[in-house]
């Protein structure tokens, strides 16, 4: 990310915290403005470029009123497809199906020795991302605006693999979740290293629709698992798959946005970007 782009995403970044503590208040355009020391104008289209929806709009998909009135929502039914993704089908979306496979026990236990990952670098809607896969799908996907720093974390996932800069078709392929166009999107293919529970909270994840959230005891229910709340928290923030494991959706059961590995800004505003796209028309 250009330093010229660092320094706008800082001021999203700071806007949305300012709306995350003032939403009771609902700060107009030029008060939010002001904050980051911006034109109501400039302010407007540099915040729609990001989050892909206005101000006023995104104050409305982060508020506590809407993540409560979206979990109301929220149909169970849902959870009986294992392999459902998190797009629902809508007037304006089809459905997107990940197949998920597990490492063997053998490559999860040598850290990914015979292992050949391609990796690569790229710009999302929200900051810098490096997105690495194996021979069988994608393994790795994580916000980092360092090269080095996000090449380090990989290693550290798979210390015994073969690494190369190279980006493949099943990049290409999980990258295109950031289009519009989500009805050109094939199946995404995922290779992850985890143990059985993680892979069934991370599995788990995809049935929470699109411009919908859960919860975490919620999720602990749908897997079996009532009593497992804390352990599924843990599994979340185990999550090597950014944004296409949809670990942002998932939210405190006050209706609190809560935590994220990436930061809580960038949830909110991966939050505000689905429900826009799910919403375009509210208000």
């Amino acid at each position: 990310m250009s330093e010229q782009k660092e320094f706008d995403y800082q001021r999203i970044a700071k806007a949305i915290d300012f709306i995350r503590e003032n939403f009771k208040m609902q700060p107009n355009l030029d008060e939010i403005a002001e904050k980051v020391n911006l034109s109501p104008a400039h302010f407007q289209k540099m915040f729609s470029d990001w989050a892909g929806t206005s101000p006023k709009k995104f104050l409305q998909f982060i508020s506590l009123e809407h993540a409560k009135n979206l979990l109301k929502n929220d149909k169970a039914t849902l959870f009986d497809v294992t392999l459902s993704t998190g797009l629902s089908s809508t007037s304006r979306l089809h459905d997107l199906f990940v197949k998920m496979e597990g490492m063997t026990p053998a490559e999860y236990k040598n850290g990914g020795k015979n292992l050949k990952i391609n990796y690569s670098f790229f710009e999302s809607p929200f900051g810098k991302m490096i997105a690495a896969s194996t021979h069988k799908g994608i393994c790795y996907m994580a916000f980092e605006e360092e090269n080095d720093k996000a090449l380090g974390d990989l290693y550290v996932k798979f210390p015994n693999a073969s690494f190369f800069e190279c980006k493949d078709d099943f990049q290409d392929n999980a990258l295109s979740i950031f289009n519009k166009d989500w009805s050109q999107l094939n199946t995404i293919k995922l290779h992850l290293k985890g143990t059985d529970f993680q892979l069934k909270v991370w599995e788990s994840l995809f049935t929470i629709p699109m411009g919908k959230l859960s919860t975490y005891g919620n999720l602990a229910e749908k897997i079996g698992n009532p009593k497992a709340s804390r352990a599924v928290g843990t599994a979340i923030g185990s999550n090597p798959v950014a944004f296409l494991i949809p670990c942002h959706r998932v939210i405190q059961s006050s209706g609190k946005i809560g935590g994220y590995m990436w930061g809580s800004e960038r949830k909110e505003l991966m939050i505000g970007w689905e429900s826009s796209h799910i919403y375009p028309d509210s208000i």
